[in-house]
């Protein structure tokens, strides 16, 4: 028998979308001929996966995972909802979310055996999005939210803080899915995009013929409009719009923050 090894493996792979396992077993049944077991892998119907490799995954699920002070996400991507909700698919994208928490981000390599036996079975492209892994700071705290829908993760999200308690971090995490920031504070804010975008309110403001005298109060109000669509801590509390998250959060700040949803 022919000998060949990993860099083999993984040519026949990347040339016929094939995974590992099965790239391996046509290489041993070819005496490790590279172009007889391209042949054998269309024979047994598995080359096919190569076009599966090309179509969008659009879909997925998300999973969240925890380990001490520890939260992760995990992103796992499909072509369609039909796969993205079977219990073989969730139930690796959560012992992925589990394995990031526990070991970091690359404990995902480690799952790539099942990965392409996937892909294999279930047909189509299959693929490891995102992932995240937060640490809660000393004294800190993290905590996440998933929202489900037909029994997958849709919309995840992890909250480390500086001072405050699970919970909070919690209440802050299910407030962040619904809200969507993109920053936690102003001063996080590209001063180009704020610039850009005073300068198109100013141009809105005389457009609709208000007073010169009135502009900076308007433009001003408008930039704080646009300020707590995107920044955390301006936004009011999706649970009691009376409380900004500011006012939320008390003495404890947000140290980092992730959403990952599916489709975005």
């Amino acid at each position: 028998m022919a000998a060949f090894g990993a860099k083999d493996v993984q040519t026949l792979r990347q040339s016929t979308g094939v995974g590992m396992l099965d790239a391996k077993r046509a290489l041993e049944a070819c005496d490790g001929d590279m172009e007889r077991a391209v042949v054998w892998l269309r024979e047994q119907g598995l080359a096919s996966h190569a076009k599966r490799s090309d179509r969008e995954a659009s879909e997925g699920a998300v999973a969240v995972g925890r380990s001490g002070s520890v939260a992760s996400i995990v992103q796992l991507r499909s072509e369609t909802d039909f796969v993205a909700k079977s219990e073989a698919f969730v139930s690796l994208a959560q012992e992925l979310a589990d394995l990031v928490a526990a070991k970091g981000v690359d404990a995902v390599d480690e799952r790539s055996e099942q990965l392409d036996h996937l892909k294999t079975t279930l047909k189509e492209n299959i693929s490891v999005g995102r992932v995240v892994r937060i640490e809660a700071p000393a004294g800190g705290s993290v905590d996440a939210y998933l929202h489900l829908q037909q029994g997958r993760g849709v919309n995840a999200v992890v909250v480390a803080l500086d001072g405050g308690s699970e919970e909070l971090a919690h209440d802050v995490a299910t407030h962040i899915a619904f809200a969507r920031p993109t920053y936690v504070r102003r001063d996080q804010v590209p001063e180009d995009e704020v610039a850009a975008e005073r300068e198109t309110v100013e141009r809105i403001a005389r457009n609709e013929g208000k007073p010169e005298a009135a502009l900076p109060k308007i433009v001003e109000g408008r930039l704080n409009g646009w300020y707590r669509e995107r920044v955390l801590v301006d936004q009011a509390y999706v649970k009691d719009e009376k409380r900004t998250i500011a006012q939320l959060l008390g003495p404890a700040t947000v140290v980092e923050f992730a959403q990952v949803v599916v489709g975005d």
